[in-house]
């Protein structure tokens, strides 16, 4: 009977692209045991090229140890796992080859796939990340130094008892149970939970060649020789990498989709009617729910409580299988006595206050409401917090013009008057990732390319 393995894989970058590695770990699917882990830095490249890298990895190693082994894939990439299931297709041209690589390591019938959270890839995720500080340190990542599993260990919650034992990575038998089921069930080739790839070609490269910087733990000592036998061969030390300060904090941020008033550029802060989106906006809000889902990079999302932001996170959220956190602080400005009116209109009505607005970010608007220096105040409150509570992770913030405009001009330094210098477009993307050291990058702005046909 063939044995069954589980890989655990994971990569990432410290700036995407940024200084990355990957990790992956084999367990022995009938006992929970780790039988071997693989890490390496790779220098610059995007957070899903090290995916992609971590599985082929995981892969390389499983098959060292065993060739006719049955595997089962657990990886918290949404976008590897449906691609390699077959249900989304590869259009990156970094991913391709990696892609088509990783399939020919196995039968495509002997490999499934599971997307599981990030908190059960603990393991392989610590692996990634001893990898890339071993990369900053001008080193490769070395198994006789590696705590990842001790680590990993240390931070699992005790293990409770009968079937409802949570599945929590570095304690590796608590998921033995639900992979043996997966690698037991049918194998249809393409489709849900199976490799997407072609059979293995005549042109694999040796495993000599190819496989990643490996070790192992206390396996079986046939296993673990020929695992370890065929890691020997010494890498070059990687070159020159930017110093990090780890994985940033990085915040999506998502313009709601149309309401009635936009099109017709009204004022339609928080103050106001509080509109629902329009049938425009629903589908805006449908296409950027594919657009992120084909990134796979987004790990919660949050919102501002107001009526248009809940619709739009609410269609992102379900295509991503995630909840939606209610953030007041998200809210768009209060724009007084002139919500629901056009730029225009309030030039006719209040033409002094709306001159003094303009020069003055100190300055409400007509009626009371929240000048723009209140709203940075608030804005860059929220920012720290949410920098706090998801620090090294990708969160898509659902909000407004004004609010994504700050969040923007607060991490160029720029004055609150470049607000009025900046053109937001409905359902947009932009992003900023902060990073330990208070530095800020801003990664994109105005995105709409996921709207186009």
């Amino acid at each position: 009977m063939a044995r069954e393995f589980i890989v655990e894989a994971d990569g990432g970058s410290r700036g995407n692209p940024g200084p990355a590695g990957y990790g992956a770990v084999v367990i022995d699917a009938a006992t929970g045991e780790t039988l071997a882990e693989a890490a390496e830095y790779l220098g610059v490249v995007t957070n899903n090229v090290a995916e992609y890298r971590g599985l082929l990895a995981g892969l390389r190693a499983a098959r060292a140890l065993d060739p006719d082994a049955a595997v089962h894939v657990r990886m918290d990439s949404k976008l590897v796992v449906e691609q390699m299931s077959g249900r989304w297709k590869i259009k990156h041209p970094d991913m391709k080859p990696l892609a088509t690589e990783a399939s020919r390591v196995f039968p495509p019938d002997r490999v499934t796939y599971e997307w599981i959270p990030r908190a059960e890839n603990k393991h392989a995720d610590r692996l990634a990340n001893e990898a890339m500080d071993a990369g900053k340190r001008g080193e490769q990542w070395s198994a006789s130094t590696s705590t990842a599993e001790l680590d990993t260990r240390a931070s699992a919650p005790p293990a409770a008892r009968g079937p409802e034992r949570p599945r929590v990575t570095g304690d590796a038998a608590a998921g033995a149970a639900a992979a043996r089921a997966a690698l037991a069930a049918p194998r249809k080739g393409r489709g849900a939970g199976t490799s997407a790839a072609p059979p293995r070609g005549r042109d694999q490269p040796p495993l000599a060649d190819t496989l990643d910087t490996l070790t192992t733990a206390d396996a079986p000592p046939a296993d673990t020789r020929a695992a370890r036998n065929v890691a020997t061969a010494p890498r070059p030390a990687s070159g020159w990498a930017p110093p990090d300060m780890g994985a940033p904090a990085t915040f999506v941020l998502l313009r709601h989709g149309e309401t009635p008033l936009t099109p017709q550029k009204r004022f339609s802060g928080s103050g106001g009617t509080d509109p629902a989106l329009s049938e425009v906006g629903l589908d805006q809000a449908r296409r950027v729910g594919e657009a992120l889902a084909r990134r796979g990079t987004i790990e919660a999302i949050l919102a501002s409580p107001l009526t248009r932001t809940r619709q739009t996170a609410a269609a992102v959220a379900d295509r991503l299988g995630l909840d939606v956190t209610i953030d007041e602080g998200l809210k768009e400005t209060d724009f007084g006595a002139w919500e629901g009116l056009t730029f225009g209109e309030v030039r006719e009505r209040h033409p002094d206050d709306l001159t003094t607005w303009l020069a003055d970010p100190e300055a409400h608007p007509t009626g009371g409401g929240e000048s723009f220096a209140e709203t940075a105040t608030r804005i860059a409150a929220t920012r720290d917090r949410l920098i706090a509570a998801y620090a090294g992770r990708t969160v898509l913030l659902v909000t407004h013009v004004t609010p994504i405009k700050t969040f923007v001009q607060l991490a160029l330094g720029a004055p609150l008057q470049s607000l009025f210098r900046m053109e937001l477009s409905a359902a947009s993307l932009s992003a900023v990732a902060y990073y330990a050291d208070g530095n800020a990058s801003v990664r994109l702005f105005n995105d709409t390319s996921h709207l186009r046909p």
